[in-house]
């Protein structure tokens, strides 16, 4: 299994006072009127602390690039939101655990007990590995200015306030090494279903950073979730380990070989600094 080149990092962000989530959509299926694009004042404001050298992120695909914190600064993450179904969850966490079993290092995403800890207990690993809501993301995550915060919400919504239903297919174990390679992440991709839509969202949030003077998402973007983390570069073991258990489980009838799960896509959702704000809803039809 190739190892995918990604970087991830602790989005700084400053204390919020409002609540919202991040969204993603496919195309509009009308044509709203568009919204005016925001003064210079509004995008750059005079004399504003802090400035950002994006030139040294690399073009790997969904890396999340970590940035010092500067007073008035806020992390902008948009992304779907995405809660893995109660059906394939044993299926998945026996993976995991499997995998776990062998590669130590591994913890869950945001915990920082090690998955092992955990192994004697299936439900409450299960529950701790899978039990909380993952993100697709569709842009960089960054640093934004207060006064940026309006329009890059309000431009988000514009382009993103329609949608059509259609599922998301996780159906590849991959792993993404970050470029300081101080950690590893053991990642679902979505290649197949789904992948067209989130590309068409991606487009769409790139306009939306173009206007705001931000870096562009990815050229060839690879969309994904990370279920599990270590420190290090572990990725040429791990790729190992979970090539010998994806061939086991195959053979046994353990393991899907089309797909790992599926989702329903549902909107989307954005995160600036502690804020959340939702972006679209899939519309009923």
């Amino acid at each position: 299994m190739d190892a995918l080149i990604a970087s991830y990092g602790d989005a700084s962000s400053d204390s919020d006072d409002s609540d919202s989530r991040p969204t993603h959509e496919p195309e509009p299926t009308q044509s709203p009127t568009p919204l005016p694009p925001p003064p210079l004042s509004l995008l750059h404001a005079p004399n504003s602390p802090g400035t950002f050298d994006f030139s040294l992120q690399r073009d790997n695909p969904n890396r999340v690039r970590s940035f010092p914190h500067v007073e008035g600064n806020f992390s902008l993450h948009v992304y779907i939101p995405v809660n893995i179904p109660v059906t394939p969850r044993k299926e998945i966490s026996l993976f995991v655990k499997r995998v776990a079993s062998v590669a130590r290092e591994l913890h869950a995403v945001d915990i920082d007990i090690p998955l092992m800890n955990l192994s004697k207990d299936e439900q409450k690993f299960e529950q701790v590995l899978l039990g909380r809501e993952f993100h697709v993301s569709l842009g960089r995550t960054v640093p934004i200015r207060v006064h940026q915060r309006d329009s890059m919400v309000a431009m988000l919504r514009q382009r993103l306030q329609s949608h059509r239903k259609y599922w998301i297919d996780f159906n590849k174990w991959e792993v993404f090494v970050n470029d300081d390679r101080t950690r590893t992440f053991l990642s679902l991709e979505v290649n197949t279903g789904g992948l067209a839509d989130i590309k068409k969202q991606i487009e769409a949030v790139n306009e939306v950073y173009r206007l705001h003077n931000l870096p562009e998402f990815y050229k060839d973007p690879r969309p994904h979730i990370s279920i599990a983390w270590a420190v290090g570069d572990i990725s040429d073991s791990l790729k190992k380990v979970i090539g010998e258990e994806i061939k086991k489980r195959v053979a046994t009838g353990g393991l899907s070989q089309k797909r790992v799960f599926t989702c329903l896509f549902g909107g989307i959702s954005c995160k600036i600094g502690n804020r959340s704000y939702e972006i679209c809803k899939v519309q009923e039809e």
